[in-house]
């Protein structure tokens, strides 16, 4: 956190008000305030984790209860600013794509910009604007960046509810936003938690496609699409491929049936409009992409913390579970003695199954 004298001649409840009516003309759909108190959402972690429902994301458990305690992470924290900023573009419709098995399917988050580097300057910009307000002030801003448990400060904020797929909820927006913080030393008043509308709704649950939620608001990430395909850097286990689909970065599936996603409003920002023609990509075309082509293309992109060996991997995948055409196959064959044993065993593994298709 930032070393500052401490802040004592203001309002504490105007300049909530300030700061939520800037956070709106910098762009972010909503702001709030919250304490630090984690505790209930702190024994889930534990739990969580001690169940090994992380995978080899050990980052996870590294960090201790820093996560669920912002003061540790962050001495002199008092409260946490919680923005909220819709990412849904305006794309390709993403039930097409996902029935067309010759695309590839790309999380809708991941289709623009690189939601950090958005997100993180016009935080900074929010924390400009509180210093013109009251002089210096201690705060560190945080966008997916660091041991936050960012779901939970913003349900405890009133952004809205953890749903039974385990993301965040806004009755009037739905789920498809990015979320960032201001950890920050001033007392200023916070907002009411949000309350739960999920009711008896389980389609989350029941359209996921590996089963990772196996039970509501408890995800095992070793069965996500998303982990399978961004966190998990080796081999992905041959139970699942199938059960992927054409999903090449990411998985969607839980939102796209969310009932509250019905109100979701198209983004405004062009930062997040798809990029390369990403949102309906055809899968021959994009496993020919070279490791520069790749780089190029994925310049200022969230996709690029693969690397174009792990998104040659899912393709791989994506195009095994695909139709047996000359152009799926011409596409594997031309990997199949790629440098990278990786890539090499995918690949075997998707010509594989398409010569089980024509047998």
């Amino acid at each position: 956190m930032n070393a500052s004298p401490p802040v004592t001649d203001f309002d504490p409840a105007q300049l909530a008000t300030d700061i939520r009516r800037w956070g709106r003309d910098l762009g972010f759909d909503a702001i709030a305030i919250s304490g630090i108190d984690l505790g209930r959402h702190e024994a889930y972690l534990l739990d969580w984790l001690a169940a090994g429902l992380h995978g080899e994301m050990d980052y996870m458990a590294r960090h201790g209860t820093r996560r669920s305690r912002p003061a540790e992470l962050e001495p002199g924290t008092l409260r946490v600013i919680s923005a909220r900023m819709n990412y849904w573009p305006e794309a390709a419709d993403p039930e097409r794509v996902l029935n067309d098995p010759t695309r590839g399917y790309v999380s809708r988050y991941a289709l623009g910009r690189d939601y950090h580097k958005v997100l993180r300057r016009r935080l900074q910009k929010l924390a400009d604007r509180i210093t013109e307000a009251v002089g210096p002030f201690g705060y560190r801003a945080f966008t997916d960046s660091a041991p936050v448990l960012e779901k939970a400060l913003a349900e405890q904020a009133g952004l809205g509810w953890i749903g039974k797929h385990t993301n965040l909820i806004d009755r009037q927006s739905g789920s498809w936003f990015f979320l960032g913080e201001l950890y920050t030393s001033l007392p200023l008043p916070v907002d009411a938690p949000a309350a739960n509308h999920c009711g008896d709704c389980r389609r989350c649950i029941d359209a996921c496609p590996t089963g990772a939620i196996v039970a509501p608001w408890r995800l095992d990430a070793r069965l996500c699409i998303s982990y399978l395909t961004i966190e998990l850097k080796g081999s992905i286990p041959e139970p699942l491929r199938p059960l992927i689909g054409n999903r090449i970065y990411g998985c969607d599936d839980c939102q796209l049936v969310c009932p509250w996603n019905r109100f979701a409003r198209t983004t405004p920002l062009p930062d997040f409009a798809p990029r390369h023609g990403l949102d309906a990509p055809p899968l021959a075309e994009l496993f020919g992409w070279d490791e520069a082509t790749f780089l190029a293309r994925t310049e200022g992109s969230a996709i690029r913390r693969i690397g174009h060996e792990r998104w040659l991997r899912n393709i791989a995948v994506a195009l095994g579970n695909g139709p047996a055409t000359a152009a799926a196959r011409a596409a594997l064959e031309a990997r199949r003695d790629h440098p990278s044993a990786l890539v090499r065993e995918h690949v075997a593994w998707a010509l594989a199954r398409l010569h089980e298709q024509s047998a």
